[in-house]
């Protein structure tokens, strides 16, 4: 069923329309600079297509809330244990109901918490549930951010993995992602690329401009023009609604958030008695508690780590040999290409034999590998951070020699950058173990080689590599999992998804 709804106006006067059934299919990104109206745009589209589809929204401020009265969404108070969350969420598909989960009032932690929580439990709901249903994400760099910040590493990585697959996968699903953000270069690259749908508001910053430029296909002097919106006007593309960049101006809205912008007005008379209106206490000051500052991280321990690199030296220097006449005593030789290369590997599989390496993150390793160099003495970055996520992950699917020289190898290598730098990793096991024929790696296996505990996300992860067209997974006459590349003309034996780790089953 084609169902249009109306944004607003053209630049010429006509009427801006919004094909539904095609958004579901693409998603769409909204971008604009704070005081761009995105929220008003947000609100309009979710009043216009309230009742042709259910709707969730993710409301960082609370600001949505006020739907509840219009248009009957109900109000989720974010503040819950996980388990209320994922069971609100799976009764909410089950039942097609509009909600709006409100994060106001948590840390920004716990909002990057509830909202994973909350999107996860939409996207595992059971497959007779899969109903359309437009997933509406205020302030989404705060839920996808380009780089790590001052917030908990678990929370931001359980946060973007919600986003990606709300943006890569959630389509199959019934999940159509709705996204607005005030700064593209602070939303995560993998996941502003998979809306096909845009509306661009005003911006300022370079940076922002260039982005939203290069989304649209349009040249720097096209882009200048995004400093001249008004508020409430936005550049428009996409399936759902234009195949042209199209100008548009957005429409009424019917409710309004709880908080607006502050108006100007002017100051009261000032009091004759105002400095002992102001500094004369009332009771109240001496009962009332101070507001509870947030504790400050501690910071991570790294006495195991000095140890390791104290014993790291103790081994070098056993080893070395004479010194010669231009060494500085006590100093070791700088080390040549093929010693650098060898410590590079050596150094790269004694991070990865740590079992508790695949659940710290790889800027945490990075400054391992890196206090390593300077403790044998190695001047400036081995290896940029890029290169040593690509190592990194190699080190970690576990290849032999034989392996690593093969032409099928060099091939997955390739392949491997087709996916996210935190799936590198498990794509190259895998294809490690295709290679070999090695059975198929379990959901345990899969999921420590990504950094995490749970075996859900690990099956989740063959759907988008399977989605993407890199592998072909299915099941031999005993049940066992088999995965095949097709590009590698290669696949693993039949392997038992549901079997522990090996030192877990030890």
């Amino acid at each position: 069923m084609k169902v249009d709804i109306d944004m607003g106006k053209t630049a010429a006067g006509d009427a801006a329309m919004l094909d539904i059934e095609e958004l579901l299919a693409t998603r769409l990104l909204v971008q604009g600079n704070s005081g761009s109206g995105k929220s008003h745009l947000l609100r309009r589209l979710l009043e216009q297509s309230a009742k042709w589809v259910q709707q969730v929204v993710i409301d960082p401020e609370g600001d949505f809330v006020t739907l509840a009265d219009a248009f009957g969404h109900v109000v989720v108070d974010a503040d819950r244990s996980e388990g209320e969350l994922v069971g609100i969420a799976n009764r909410i598909r089950q039942h097609r109901v509009s909600c709006v989960l409100t994060l106001e009032g948590l840390e920004i932690d716990d909002q990057m918490r509830a909202a994973a929580t909350f999107l996860n439990a939409l996207f595992d709901a059971e497959r007779e549930y899969w109903f359309p249903v437009l997933v509406v994400v205020d302030e989404a760099q705060m839920f996808a951010p380009a780089a790590g910040g001052e917030v908990a590493e678990d929370a931001r990585r359980a946060s973007l993995g919600a986003m990606t697959n709300l943006m890569c996968r959630g389509r199959k699903r019934g999940l159509a992602g709705v996204i607005a953000t005030q700064r593209l270069a602070k939303l995560a690259k993998n996941v502003a690329a998979e809306a096909s749908n845009f509306l661009m508001g005003r911006t300022f910053l370079d940076i922002d401009m260039a982005r939203a430029a290069d989304l649209l296909g349009m040249d720097r002097r096209q882009a200048e023009q995004f400093r001249d919106l008004r508020r409430g006007s936005f550049v428009a593309l996409g399936p759902a609604l234009s195949r042209r960049p199209l100008k548009v101006e957005i429409g009424p809205v019917e409710t309004g958030a709880r908080s607006s912008s502050p108006k100007l007005m002017p100051l009261p008379d000032k009091p004759e008695d105002v400095e002992e209106l102001i500094f004369t206490p009332d009771p109240e000051d001496f009962v009332r508690p101070a507001a509870p500052r947030r504790a400050a991280p501690q910071p991570r321990a790294t006495t195991d780590i000095m140890d390791d690199l104290a014993r790291a030296v103790e081994r070098q220097e056993s080893g070395s040999g004479e010194e010669t006449e231009t060494e500085m005593p006590g100093r070791k030789p700088p080390l040549s290409a093929e010693e650098m290369e060898s410590w590079i590997t050596d150094t790269l599989a004694e991070i990865t034999s740590d079992p508790n390496s695949a659940f710290r993150s790889d800027s945490e390793l990075y400054q391992d590998f890196l206090m390593r160099g300077r403790m044998r003495r190695i001047s400036g970055a081995p290896l940029p951070l890029g290169e040593f996520r690509l190592r990194l992950a190699i080190a970690r699917a576990g290849v032999d020699e034989e392996t690593a020289a093969s032409e099928a190898w060099q091939t997955a290598v390739t392949l491997a950058g087709n996916v996210t730098d935190d799936l590198k990793g498990v794509f190259l096991m895998l294809a490690a173990a295709a290679i070999r024929n090695a059975p198929c790696p379990s959901d345990a296996e899969i999921a420590r080689a990504y950094g995490t505990h749970s075996a859900r996300r690990a099956r989740r992860f063959l759907d988008w590599f399977e989605e993407k067209g890199l592998v072909v997974t299915h099941t031999d006459h005993a049940g066992k999992r088999i995965v095949a590349f097709p590009d590698l003309d290669a696949r693993t034996q039949g392997g038992d998804a549901d079997a522990p780790l090996a030192d877990a089953a030890e």
